[in-house]
């Protein structure tokens, strides 16, 4: 089975090259960069203080409503309306956050810095590979026994173009730069320097949640996670917890490390011991993060010093009785001893842990998988996402701490909150989606003890998540002072996810995906003879291919990724020489290739679900979006879907579904923003004038430079922002 968990496992390439001392760095005293500044702009000028606050998802049009009916709720919001307006921020095509955040990072458009997708496709095989890492496999040596030594492999950044605060260091101007997607492998900068989104945990890319329990369900391997059959003995339950791969050992099998949880029925608590360390906790109680070892190799190695390696992972008991249930989540690399750099300088991370304790390095924090896999619910996915909040919140106040240390320069945090709980929560909020009748009873239920509002209830979640995100804009401009130039941003808005259209599947009706004599598409899920049918060939462990159901002779077009469609293009599309067919491309570049986009492209902006809705909203031609060096990689059409609909997650991950339309009726995200651009802008807000006309996410780099005197560099054709 594929899914893009497997996919994460691509990803996450924790071979010994990347790996450090799983001991505490050294602290270096006050932080430094690695990047060597040279003469720069005036003092006055680097000195000048910029805050940028990126909240990820913040839609222009329901902050206008937030506004609207809670006003007393929102007076920083106001205020900073009141000074400068709210203006619609063009975001990326496609609106996916790695590629938003990249446009934003290096003031180029995807043409530029190579990322096009969450997933991009391996021409040979038509198989998933990570859209922000380019993973190179080395070789290995073997050893005595079950042990090898694996030798070289990499896992750098695929995107391309130089970073801003890269190019602010070059020309003398610090800035912090505080959890920025799509900053792994970490930059540095004159300054500090964290990733967000897109860094792994440690046994996964997205990272992989655990349900101990002594009643799991018949399918115990879930899209994000999985369930572990435990017994209780007389009140104690023993168990592990699953790390990394363990590359030098033969198969690379994962790493673990021993849990034991002391069951007391009578008093209603459970103690568990992991790391040397015990914790007592109550049913409906999340734990801190508790460090745990993973046992690598035997001895002294050069670049794991202890043979161990070391995580965290915190912990959340749903039940005791009638059955125990027991939820671990992903193992995140321990900041305060990290096996791969989490900051930059690498000890940067320690010192937040020093200041306000553990915290979660994994990108993705919110536990969106196991509420996508119902191993958590609602109400326990709203916990932890305010526990991530609560956390963010004090980093961000250490992180001004330290930027106040300094004389000037920029100031970067990135929250998530917003982002992350709309793309599970917004059918609460929705009442015509499929999904709201599902919930409909719990989202007029209380939930001021979540919110902090009188009155409130879950249908009113999403604006309750604007409302959290005021007094962080206030904290900010409080510490900072009020006359120092803000800007908040976000890379695109969010819209409702309603109806699923499956692109592979359409291809294949329209005759433009082929398959094989006797081959079909997906059969219902319910029906005994379902499987999954993949368009990509799969390599087995003993090396040998299986060719797939498509007929590469007869396929001219293909789907992989949220919004990517792919000609099956001579001298692009390749064949792999480990299967007996032959899969290289058949569409002639030029002409023939320019013919069937326009044709595809009619046909999908034509398209019309049964109610008369557009589904796709523009399907965008590469040739007419993109520009720079790496335009060869990308799709050839980015299909830019209308508000409501989207790709589905199979169509995405190369598969060839049951039904090209259907209810997005759960198991994924029911809001979202893979869809056309003008159809989810981002905002910006600030204390500055801003410029008449319209201003993308690569403009705003633009001007980042030019409040520092920095001119823009070779590929950045934006335009400042401000007047």
């Amino acid at each position: 089975m594929v899914s893009l968990v497997k996919l994460g496992a691509v990803l996450c390439a924790l071979g010994p090259a990347v790996l450090l001392s799983a001991s505490r760095p050294e602290d270096p005293g006050t932080p430094t960069s690695s990047v060597d500044p040279i003469a720069g702009p005036a003092a006055l000028v680097k000195n000048s203080r910029v805050m940028v606050l990126g909240i990820d998802g913040l839609d222009p049009d329901v902050l206008k409503e937030v506004i609207e009916r809670y006003p007393e709720k929102v007076p920083n919001f106001r205020k900073l309306v009141d000074e400068g307006g709210i203006h619609d921020l063009q975001t990326s095509c496609p609106p996916q956050s790695p590629v938003a955040w990249s446009n934003f990072i290096t003031g180029r458009n995807p043409g530029g810095h190579g990322i096009y997708d969450f997933i991009h496709r391996d021409p040979t095989t038509r198989g998933l590979i990570p859209g922000n890492v380019k993973s190179e496999h080395g070789s290995e040596m073997g050893l005595w026994g079950e042990w090898k030594f694996p030798i070289g492999g990499s896992s750098d950044s695929n995107r391309t173009g130089e970073s801003f605060w890269v190019t602010l260091a070059k020309n003398g101007v610090s800035a912090d730069i505080w959890r920025m997607p799509a900053n792994f492998p970490v930059e540095p900068a004159d300054g500090l320097s964290f990733p967000g989104m897109m860094t792994p945990a440690l046994d996964s890319a997205y990272g992989s949640y655990t349900i101990y329990t002594t009643d799991p369900p018949v399918d115990t391997v879930k899209s994000g996670g999985k369930y572990v059959q435990v017994r209780n003995n007389n009140g104690k339950i023993f168990t592990k917890i699953d790390g990394p791969p363990n590359a030098y050992k033969k198969g690379d099998p994962q790493a673990s490390a021993e849990l034991l949880v002391y069951v007391d029925e009578d008093n209603g608590a459970a103690a568990i011991e992991v790391g040397g360390k015990v914790i007592v906790v109550e049913p409906g109680e999340w734990t801190d993060f508790v460090p745990v070892s993973f046992d690598f190799f035997p001895g002294m190695m050069a670049n794991l010093p202890s043979g161990k390696m070391g995580g965290i992972v915190r912990f959340y008991l749903r039940s005791i009785t009638p059955e125990f249930e027991l939820y671990a989540s992903p193992v995140n690399i321990d900041p305060a001893a990290p096996a791969m750099p989490v900051s930059e300088p690498v000890a940067a991370s320690a010192d937040v842990v020093d200041a306000i304790g553990y915290y979660y390095t994994q990108g993705m924090a919110e536990e969106v998988n196991a509420l996508k896999d119902n191993a958590i619910d609602d109400l326990e996915f709203m916990q932890q996402t305010k526990l991530v909040y609560e956390q963010r919140v004090r980093m961000m106040d250490y992180a001004i701490d330290r930027y106040m240390e300094k004389d000037g320069g920029l100031f970067f945090f990135y929250f998530s909150t917003v982002d992350l709980n709309c793309h599970m929560m917004w059918r609460f909020h929705d009442e015509v989606h499929p999904q709201h009748s599902q919930i409909e009873q719990l989202a007029e239920e209380d939930s001021s003890s979540w919110s902090g509002r009188e009155g409130s209830t879950w249908k009113d979640v999403v604006y309750d998540l604007y409302i959290m995100m005021d007094p962080v804009l206030g904290q900010l401009r409080e510490r900072v002072g009020e006359d120092e130039t803000i800007m908040v941003m976000s890379d695109h808005g969010f819209a409702p996810w309603r109806r699923k259209f499956s692109l592979n599947r359409w291809l294949y009706d329209e005759g433009y995906l082929v398959l094989k004599d006797g081959e079909g598409p997906e059969l219902p899920r319910d029906d005994p003879n379902y499987k999954q049918v993949m368009i990509s060939q799969i390599e087995l462990p003993n090396g040998e291919w299986i060719e797939g159901p498509v007929d590469w002779s007869k396929t001219r077009a293909y789907g992989v990724g949220f919004n990517g469609l792919y000609l099956n293009l001579v001298g692009r599309e390749l064949d792999n020489e480990g299967t007996t067919a032959d899969e290289s491309g058949i569409v002639k570049p030029g002409a023939e290739a320019d013919a069937l986009l326009a044709e595809i492209k009619a046909k999908l902006e034509a398209l019309r679900d049964t109610n008369g809705e557009k589904v796709v909203q523009v399907a965008d031609l590469a040739s007419d979006v993109y520009r720079g060096e790496r335009m060869a990689e990308a799709p050839d059409i980015q299909v830019g879907y209308n508000a409501g609909y989207g790709n589905s997650d199979a169509s995405s991950t190369g598969r060839i579904p049951n039904l090209v339309l259907s209810d997005n009726d759960g198991g994924t995200f029911n809001g979202n923003h893979l869809m056309a651009p003008e159809v989810v802008p981002g905002i910006l807000l600030t204390n500055g004038q801003v410029r008449e006309g319209s201003h993308a996410l690569e403009d705003l780099t633009i001007e980042i430079l030019k409040q520092y005197g920095v001119e823009p560099g070779e590929g950045q054709d934006g335009h400042p922002v401000l007047k």
